[in-house]
């Protein structure tokens, strides 16, 4: 079962770089906290949960609550022609994401990454 999305919501949703950047990210890693992305994007989390809130309500992402930590992912009830614009943007974009990716990676690569704080210092 997949979901409606409009195409002009879609392109309009990876024309934004913080947008584009956090489903590369969502396409590379399958799942983040808010605070992952924070620290990945050198943003602050206003920035990153705005920019979140407009993929979810779009339809682009879900999210999962585990504890205080929110996980957002790309949903996986898009439909499959959306889903293959996000793969291939991705298969031809590495280089976007490298630097950030980068950055998850010096913090570890075991599920403990949400003990990062956000730059206004909350979780």
């Amino acid at each position: 079962m997949s979901i409606q999305v409009e195409p002009i919501s879609l392109f309009k949703s990876l024309s934004d770089n913080i947008r584009l950047s956090i489903l590369l990210l969502l396409q590379a890693e399958e799942e983040l906290c808010v605070c992952e992305f924070c620290e990945a994007l050198d943003e602050i989390q206003p920035k990153i949960s705005r920019n979140l809130a407009l993929l979810k309500k779009v339809g682009l992402v879900v999210n999962r609550r585990q504890g205080q930590w929110i996980y957002y992912s790309i949903n996986k009830q898009l439909p499959q022609w959306a889903r293959q614009v996000l793969l291939e943007t991705y298969s031809g974009n590495n280089e976007l994401i490298a630097a950030p990716l980068a950055k998850l990676n010096l913090i570890g690569a075991n599920k403990e990454r949400p003990l990062i704080l956000c730059k206004n210092g909350t979780p």
